[in-house]
């Protein structure tokens, strides 16, 4: 049913999709995704998790215990929602604000922070995640090379590329569009849209109405959807799953969001965004939302809000451990995973390095 509902989308003039209003009231329920009580409550466990991680995270950076760090507060709906639509086999290019969807996905909260702790080993293990890419927008190119690759190979597996709304004045963003559209390749281009690229307003980053309809000059389908909506997210990419595992190929989803804290650790917002503006948005957090549902239902109460941190808690303070005590890699090992054979001038910068740090040997 989602399939034939959202086929006819039209980013230029259809409202954006939205579920579940921001009174936790379903506004649509033939999208409501088939998800059991259960499920919707374990979705919402998992939202409390990782919020109560990312205000770790970002402690930890102040502490100078991790590095720069940026937060995914308020965009959870984006990647819990469009996570667990997917297969673990299917593979995420994730840009540098993607903890929800790696966590989803597979990839454990330890490994996670010994990426950002500046340990390349949390690039090391088995969740069909790429390494985050911090340049904006080169990872869109990755994911519609790596879904093309499969497509010649006839996999049944897809991709996903996550990226801000800065990312779409990128030039790569519109040649992975354009590629995608031309090879029918089955892969999701998310752009979490959340208002702000650094500084610089959505408003300012193109005169379009929507950023989904940008996907019309690439001859795919564009979806706008409340990315604080998570019913709304997992419906719309349940249909564009559902449209690359077909062969129909890819599609275009701007999850419109709000980035309620600063771009990254290393940034101050309050130097250029009101903050009257952040309490305009905050009704439509994507838990406070969901909970209103869940309570609306019966299905949330204080006291099992209370468990659920509890229980987060010693598994967040254990992840935190086991990363900052994961062994670190040595400076050749800085050169030994980039090709099957090394070619000759990194080796014989591999060599000069060694002559300064024995102990890389």
């Amino acid at each position: 049913m989602t399939a034939s509902l959202l086929n006819d989308y039209n980013p230029l003039t259809d409202e954006m999709v939205q579920v579940l209003s921001p009174e936790g009231e379903v506004v649509r329920p033939e999208l409501m995704p088939n998800w059991s009580n259960e499920q919707i409550k374990e979705a919402y466990a998992t939202m409390v998790f990782l919020r109560m991680a990312d205000t770790k995270i970002s402690k930890l950076q102040r502490q100078g215990r991790c590095g720069t760090y940026a937060s995914i507060e308020g965009q959870e709906a984006c990647q819990i929602g469009s996570g667990l639509m997917l297969d673990k086999k299917d593979w995420v290019f994730p840009a540098f604000r993607e903890l929800g969807i790696s966590y989803v996905h597979g990839m454990p909260l330890d490994t996670f922070l010994v990426y950002w702790m500046g340990n390349e080993w949390g690039s090391n293990h088995s969740a069909c995640v790429a390494p985050p890419s911090i340049p904006v927008g080169s990872h869109m190119l990755h994911a519609a090379g790596y879904a093309w690759a499969m497509k010649m190979q006839k996999k049944s597996h897809i991709t996903i590329s996550y990226f801000g709304d800065g990312a779409t004045s990128e030039g790569d963003f519109y040649e992975a569009l354009n590629f995608a559209g031309v090879f029918k390749i089955p892969t999701i281009l998310f752009c979490q849209n959340n208002q702000w690229a650094i500084s610089i307003p959505r408003s300012r980053q193109t005169a379009a109405k929507t950023l989904a309809q940008k996907a019309i000059a690439a001859g795919i389908p564009g979806i706008q959807v409340d990315g604080m909506d998570l019913f709304a997210v997992a419906a719309v990419t349940k249909f564009a799953v559902e449209r690359a595992r077909n062969g129909e190929g890819a599609t275009l989803i701007e999850a419109v969001a709000y980035r309620f804290g600063n771009h990254t650790t290393s940034d101050e917002a309050k130097k250029y965004r009101d903050p009257a503006e952040i309490e305009q948005w905050r009704p439509r957090d994507p838990m406070i939302r969901l909970q209103k549902y869940l309570e609306k239902k019966g299905l949330w109460t204080a006291a099992w809000e209370e468990e659920l941190q509890a229980a987060a808690e010693p598994k967040i303070a254990e992840a935190v451990e086991k990363a900052e005590n994961h062994p670190v890699q040595t400076p050749a090992e800085i050169f030994d995973y980039m090709f099957e054979t090394l070619p000759p001038a990194l080796v014989e910068q591999k060599t000069y390095l060694q002559s300064f740090y024995p102990e890389a040997h």
